[in-house]
């Protein structure tokens, strides 16, 4: 047995020989979880070879040493964290690619050392250590199987700082577009971002983002900023802990291709360009590109229809009322109103990728992945949205197919505050689209057909049955017109009482106030335009005359009753189709149609400002309490809209 055949064999020996006489080693590939002294303080970040070796380490079982001798390590599967002596916080490494990798350092005192490192619980369920230092101390619990450490204020510390180096970081939006930070673009080394609940570091090579989750929304977050040019990123970021108890979670998600960045530019537009980026696991990746005026437009990336017929659009919610994709009547017109309320959680699109959205009208999606994963986008040409600048693509949220060793960033949420806040926080209720009646081209298909199939004398109830329906369509679109009305006044007005307080603002809050009044803008135009319609103006005649004001829900009302007093219910003559294309479907499509864009457009603007307030917030921290204001009163306009507002492309 002496011959190098036989050399794999006594490496195995050798290795069963020292776990059988180093227990330590035994032990600790046995638990999920492990807590080592590293015997002697280093002054430097531990490598990853020195982790790997641990060389002079000591394992602690169930048991507490009464004193780290060097510096204090615990750790599960998918991360290791570092109380070193010598510094003034946790190093937090990956485990996930299988060699530990630096990702980011919690300091819980600005400007403090350790003092002091006690493990304060070590069970087979979790592993915990408090770090004392001048100004009080902070509790860091790292649980089996997870992958976020648990930070908890125990005395006197009020801030825990994330230094992680990155050029990106995203706060999501759930209502509007995501903020997409990028360091280049701001000039400032120290700002303050609204408070979300949790807010997303992409940094590595692109396979890792460092998550911060915070209980409440009152936490303050401020962003620190380093270097010129090419060169800037975001050092780091802080969290108030708030009140007593508050907690801090930070969370690793890890793995090739866990986000990725492009850049495209105007010219780029209309041409297929191939992501240097595969899918690395189905979810929902949501694909931010940056738009010509420097906001956020967000898309969710398609997916490939599993029988090659096209493409899936996801959706995080269990059902979404979103606008199904575009279709076409059997004369050829587009049908963008074929819609069935409590429909799947997902839409259909087919291999031309078209899409019909209030505002954009019909485009082709701009991002999708194909069968392999490769990912894809075509940025759009349209006069109303040009895209030029980063394009950062991340998983949001887990679907279906979403194998279970992968995580995303609701998933962390779910798993840190629990399910019903978690719940809470997405607002699922407000996500909801509300779509009372039948929209007016869906009645327009619906009579099409029942004349043209000679069914108008057997279905008298139904048809009289669409003609409510349309009416109640009208008024429900009508009345969430008004709310924006209504919120652009009042928004205006608190402008105003703002401008009076703070004279030194004036400028940016005049910019705000112009955002703001194209709500007006864009509504008045198009109420103009349903008034042209020569039907539309005989009839707004006859509502005149009755003193009520020619407002689309009466416009509506008076057509239906046209209808009925011209004896077109149950109409057999050959002119069918003509009678009531002049007399009823075409005036009321009008309305229909000029009301489906005037909500879109009102969510346009409402979205925007949102975002726009987020940004400011971040530029000019003087107006960071009026911002919040802002977008506490877009959050709640933008909450259970219709659907023809286009509240996801």
């Amino acid at each position: 047995m002496n011959g190098p055949q036989h050399a794999p064999l006594i490496l195995r020996c050798i290795v069963i020989a020292l776990v059988i006489f180093h227990p330590e080693i035994a032990l600790a590939q046995s638990r999920p979880l492990a807590v080592w002294d590293t015997g002697t303080p280093s002054a430097d970040t531990l490598t990853p070879s020195s982790i790997d070796a641990k060389a002079g380490w000591k394992l602690f079982a169930d048991d507490s040493p009464p004193a780290f001798q060097g510096d204090a390590v615990i750790a599960n599967t998918r991360l290791l964290a570092v109380a070193r002596k010598q510094s003034n916080g946790m190093e937090v490494y990956s485990l996930a690619s299988g060699k530990p990798i630096l990702r980011a350092r919690l300091v819980p005192s600005l400007g403090a050392n350790i003092e002091r490192v006690a493990l304060v619980e070590n069970t087979k369920g979790a592993v915990a250590l408090e770090i004392a230092t001048k100004i009080g101390t902070a509790r860091f619990r790292l649980k089996k199987g997870d992958l976020f450490i648990e930070t908890q204020a125990i005395s006197g510390i009020t801030t825990l700082r994330v230094e992680c180096s990155s050029r990106f970081a995203v706060l999501p939006d759930f209502f509007a577009d995501d903020i997409l930070f990028d360091a280049r673009k701001v000039p400032v080394d120290r700002v303050e971002l609204p408070s979300e609940n949790f807010f997303l570091h992409f940094t590595g090579k692109q396979d890792a983002i460092v998550m911060n989750v915070f209980e409440h929304r009152n936490q303050d977050v401020r962003v620190t900023l380093a270097g010129k040019g090419d060169e800037r990123v975001i050092s780091g970021s802080e969290i108030d802990f708030g009140k007593k108890g508050n907690k801090i979670w930070i969370a690793v998600l890890e793995g090739a291709g866990m986000w990725h960045t492009s850049n495209v530019t105007p010219t780029d537009a209309k041409k297929i360009m191939p992501l240097t980026w595969k899918m690395p696991f189905v979810a929902q990746w949501r694909v931010n590109f940056t738009r010509k005026d420097g906001l956020t437009d967000r898309w969710d990336m398609l997916l490939p229809d599993k029988e090659g017929k096209g493409y899936v659009k996801p959706s995080w919610l269990a059902q979404d009322g979103s606008i199904s994709a575009a279709t076409r009547t059997k004369t050829g017109e587009i049908d963008r109103d074929a819609y069935r309320p409590g429909g799947p959680a997902s839409d259909r699109l087919g291999p031309e990728r078209k899409r019909w959205t209030t505002v954009l009208g019909q485009v082709q999606y701009p991002c999708w992945s194909d069968a392999t994963g490769q990912g894809f986008v075509q940025p759009l040409l349209h006069k109303k949205l040009t895209f030029d600048g980063p394009v950062l693509v991340y998983p949001l949220t887990r679907l279906a197919d979403t194998p279970i060793q992968a995580y995303t960033p609701v998933d962390v949420v779910r798993n840190t505050l629990g399910v019903g806040p978690c719940q809470h926080l997405l607002d699922v209720e407000g996500q909801k689209q509300e779509h009372v009646g039948r929209a007016t081209c869906h009645v327009r298909t619906l009579l099409t057909e029942t004349y043209g199939a000679g069914l108008q004398k057997s279905k008298r109830r139904e048809i009289e049955s669409y003609l409510g329906d349309a009416l109640d369509f009208v008024t429900h679109i009508r009345n969430r017109i008004l709310a924006y009305v209504a919120f652009g006044k009042e928004l205006r007005q608190y402008i105003a009482e703002q401008r009076k307080v703070h004279p030194e603002l004036k400028e940016k809050l005049d910019d705000l106030e112009a955002l703001v009044r194209e709500i007006d803008e864009r509504v008045e135009p198009r109420m103009a335009a349903i008034l042209k319609h020569p039907t539309l103006r005989r009839i707004a005649d006859t509502v005149a005359a009755r003193k009520e004001d020619p407002t689309p829900p009466a416009l509506a009302d008076q057509l239906n009753r046209n209808f009925i007093t011209a004896g077109l219910v149950g109409y057999t003559g050959d002119d069918w189709r003509e009678r009531i294309k002049l007399e009823y479907t075409d005036p009321m499509t009008t309305i229909g149609g000029q009301q489906d864009e005037m909500v879109g457009e009102c969510r346009w603007v409402v979205k925007a400002l949102r975002q726009r307030a987020g940004i400011l917030m971040a530029t000019d921290p003087r107006l960071a309490p009026i911002a919040a204001e802002i977008r506490a009163r877009t959050q709640k306009m933008l909450r259970g809209g219709a659907a023809y507002e286009g509240a996801r492309h």
